[in-house]
């Protein structure tokens, strides 16, 4: 543990810009405790903190600006991958596009503080259609808040840092296994909690071709779009479809005769969403209500162009 002391007090500029640039890209390692001892260093003297702040700022700005590109050019495809990757349930993307939404690129500023919003917030102000001037300059402005507060923080706490960075010295190679442990205890728990939201969305999904045979023996099923405002914007709903947009279900599902089949529809990994809005109308008495296996991308794929299901469904919703 003394090595890596030294080794933060010599070269910690380059083990921040690594550790930030590998958090930012959307690995699990946290870089803000690393940042918090940057600055307790730079009190004594051991680093600087601009330089601390500035290599920080070029971290962030380079894993900020490859996601934002990747999000121009691959839109919602981009926001799955990451969402299948994250460590976060899969509700991640579809909660984080209507708050980015709502407040815009101003949202980039406090991304980094909130576990998952700040690894979809760039990819998602590039699906969007954001600017680059735009993106770069709230990109820099959180950056610049989210490092700043973490040098700050180190340095008013100087004292306290010092001291256990003085017990973690002293360990030596049992300061590293313990935070190991540490780390792996972090990453064990965003696994469980994922794999516990999954068990909480488990309901039996109806595929494409089941799909595809209640509608050749005469079933008109109805169709219910359950994607964040946002994911309507990227991509369109199925002509047809009633929108659900989150809450309870709106007059015109709640209209509907409850032995009706419901198909409901996402476009998020694991058809997570649709899934809890299933289970929600299923509480509700719609007990023929099922998750599509595949969302959006399994019914384009097998439809084309998108197409209403029938001419009830359209009778029955104006979209």
């Amino acid at each position: 543990m003394a090595n890596l002391i030294l080794l933060l007090q010599e070269y910690g500029v380059l083990i921040v810009f690594a550790v930030v640039l590998v958090e930012q890209i959307g690995l699990p390692i946290p870089a803000f405790p690393i940042l918090i001892v940057a600055g307790a260093l730079s009190v004594d003297g051991d680093t600087r903190w601009p330089a601390v702040l500035a290599v920080s700022l070029l971290a962030c700005l380079i894993s900020d600006y490859f996601w934002f590109r990747a999000g121009r050019y691959y839109g919602k495809r981009i926001l799955k991958l990451l969402c299948k990757i994250s460590l976060s349930p899969d509700y991640c993307v579809s909660q984080t596009e209507d708050n980015f939404n709502r407040w815009g690129p101003k949202a980039l500023v406090v991304a980094k503080f909130i576990p998952g919003f700040n690894t979809i917030a760039p990819p998602l102000a590039g699906a969007m259609g954001t600017t680059n001037g735009t993106f770069l300059g709230f990109s820099v402005l959180g950056g610049l808040f989210w490092s700043g507060t973490g040098i700050a923080i180190g340095a008013f706490f100087h004292t306290s840092v010092d001291q256990v960075l003085d017990v973690l010295s002293t360990m030596g190679t049992t300061a590293l296994i313990v935070l190991g442990v540490l780390l792996l205890l972090f990453v064990s728990f965003k696994y469980v909690e994922r794999k516990r939201f999954h068990q909480s969305v488990d309901i039996e999904r109806i595929t494409i071709a089941d799909l595809k045979k209640l509608l050749e023996q005469g079933h008109e099923p109805v169709l219910v779009d359950a994607r964040s405002v946002t994911a309507q914007m990227l991509e369109p709903a199925v002509p047809g479809a009633l929108l659900f947009n989150g809450g309870d279900p709106n007059e015109q599902i709640a209209a509907l005769d409850k032995s009706r089949y419901i198909i409901v529809y996402c476009s998020c990994p694991n058809d997570v969403t649709a899934a809890h809005v299933a289970k929600g109308l299923i509480s509700q008495g719609y007990k023929r209500a099922q998750p599509l296996h595949g969302g959006l991308d399994a019914w384009n794929a097998a439809f084309g162009t998108p197409q209403p299901v029938s001419e009830n469904v359209n009778n029955t919703a104006s979209v």
